[in-house]
């Protein structure tokens, strides 16, 4: 006969945390990565503005290509800066979101 036993629960989950990080929380791995490229960003800002005129423009052998420029350019920055979400407003059931301007005249006189 074989008794089995629940572990406790150790580091966050013992204080109430539950298991593992939040949702939505970058794991170690992800957070210094991002670090790792802003900084590489941040001491290279210079020579990055640079070489995407490079690409816009054209230098040596490659002919420019301002498109591959932008494209260049937003992929850097989803490092720099998170991606915002898409949010739609909606009113109810799903029609448009219904506004109600109230203005209110008010006598100086008599409060």
């Amino acid at each position: 006969m074989e008794i089995k036993t629940k572990r406790k629960p150790t580091g966050a989950a013992a204080m109430g945390a539950g298991p593992g990080r939040p949702k939505g929380m970058p794991n170690k791995v992800t957070t210094e990565f991002r670090e790792t490229v802003r900084k590489l960003l941040d001491d290279n800002a210079d020579n990055v503005g640079t070489w995407i005129a490079q690409v816009a423009e054209g230098h040596g052998e490659n002919k420019a290509d301002p498109a591959k420029a932008l494209d260049l350019l937003a992929k850097l920055a989803e490092f720099a800066a998170p991606k915002l979400g898409r949010v739609e407003h909606v009113g109810d059931g799903g029609g448009p979101v219904l506004q109600e301007i109230v203005i209110k005249v008010v006598d100086a006189d008599h409060g």
